[in-house]
């Protein structure tokens, strides 16, 4: 018994198996697979070939069989040989290949092939070629090639590919059908109007050159990602909280104010009644009177600006109770005094612009001076009293605000 199931073993099970995976055999002949056996394949390859004369997988089951007479007839005395046919479905794709793998297992418990010789009708059936090697090994694939021409398969099949994924796909369906489609509905629009045809290919040819050229803009800079982005960023934007909206909105008033500030102070100095210099000595000379016009222009505005940015601030920290509050509070302060010391400055700048008063040059008691160094101290002075005032009120009011986190040591 040991034996025998030593001689078992060391036999060579040779399957030649042909595949059929858009189940005509199925199909046409109304034949259930798998077919095991030479009188099992012959018949169903008559009744294939009777069903339909030109059907390709009826060559490549007769193929099978001779395939399988010839190498019976060689054979080595170690060596068994069988033939057998295998389906898929018409829908081919997925639901195909777990059939197949369905009816190979079958015949792997029935037959238990050690080898598979392959026989294939074509480009699509070779697909399978993986199924198979994955649990028999494939010492051979013949494959069957009708007369008309093997590229007509490969052609037919690559070409139906890509036009199922134009069709299918809508990133290449926009291209391939929807601007055609544009194009189209155009020239139809054009001809439904009362316009004769010259007239009507003219404004077409116009038509074509804009839409194509808007295209590929639109493409090239990829305008079409960008605004697809935007209406998703649209679409999931979460508001922040209300102190941060505070705050975004009096930065956004604040800048806009600086930037108004400016125009007015150039358009101060535009108006100023002296000439502009055309030479580097005249600029050098005019230069303390220019900034003094754009300083008188641009101080009220540039300084409202940046107060309201720091109030915006202010409100944000106060609602979320942050120490960081009282120095916002005093900038603000600073920030407004600044006003009267550019206001100063200006005085003091178109005052030191004109040469023919010696004593505004030689005296330091001139009142624009005075009131220059005057707003200077104050300034220094309000500065000092903030942090005093901040160090206080932030000794008394430790319970308002919330503590800030310290970092955990290591």
């Amino acid at each position: 018994m040991a034996k025998r199931e030593t001689h078992l073993q060391t036999q060579k099970r040779i399957l030649v198996l042909c595949v059929d995976r858009d189940g005509d055999l199925e199909d046409k002949a109304a034949i259930k697979t798998p077919l095991l056996g030479r009188q099992a394949n012959l018949d169903g390859a008559v009744a294939l070939a009777l069903s339909d004369p030109e059907e390709p997988d009826a060559n490549a089951m007769f193929e099978a069989i001779r395939l399988y007479d010839r190498l019976s007839s060689e054979k080595q005395p170690d060596e068994i040989f069988e033939v057998a046919t295998i389906s898929g479905t018409d829908l081919g794709g997925v639901s195909a290949d777990r059939k197949l793998v369905s009816e190979l297992n079958y015949l792997q418990e029935t037959f238990s092939p050690t080898e598979v010789i392959l026989v294939s009708d074509g480009f699509s059936d070779e697909a399978v070629l993986p199924l198979v090697e994955s649990r028999v090994p494939v010492s051979s694939v013949r494959r069957i090639v009708i007369k008309h021409s093997e590229s007509i398969e490969e052609t037919a099949a690559v070409f139906t590919k890509y036009v199922r994924l134009l069709v299918d796909n809508p990133r290449y369906a926009r291209i391939a059908l929807g601007m055609p489609g544009i194009l189209v509905l155009i020239l139809g629009i054009l001809w439904g109007v009362n316009a004769f045809y010259p007239i009507a290919i003219y404004w077409f040819g116009i038509v074509i050159v804009i839409v194509i050229g808007g295209f590929l803009l639109l493409k090239g800079f990829g305008a079409d990602r960008a605004t697809k982005n935007f209406y998703n960023w649209a679409k999931n934007y979460q508001p922040p909280s209300l102190p941060i909206q505070i705050s975004n909105y009096t930065i956004i008033a604040g800048i806009l104010c600086i930037a108004v500030s400016v125009y007015l102070g150039i358009a101060n100095v535009n108006l100023s009644a002296q000439p502009f210099p055309i030479d580097t000595a005249g600029w050098l000379a005019e230069a303390p009177t220019i900034a003094a016009y754009f300083i008188k222009g641009v101080e009220n505005l540039l300084i409202v600006g940046i107060c309201i940015i720091f109030l915006g601030r202010c409100i944000r920290l106060y609602i979320e109770r942050d120490s960081k509050l009282l120095r916002n509070v005093a900038l603000i302060v600073t920030v407004a005094w600044f006003n009267q010391i550019l206001d100063s400055t200006a005085a003091l700048l178109v005052a030191y612009s004109n040469p023919n008063d010696p004593a505004i040059i030689m005296g330091l008691d001139n009142q624009f001076f005075s009131a220059f160094l005057f707003t200077i101290i104050v300034g220094i002075l309000i500065g000092v009293a903030s942090v005093l005032l901040i160090y206080i009120i932030n000794k008394s009011a430790k319970g308002f605000f919330k503590k800030e986190e310290q970092p955990e040591e290591l």
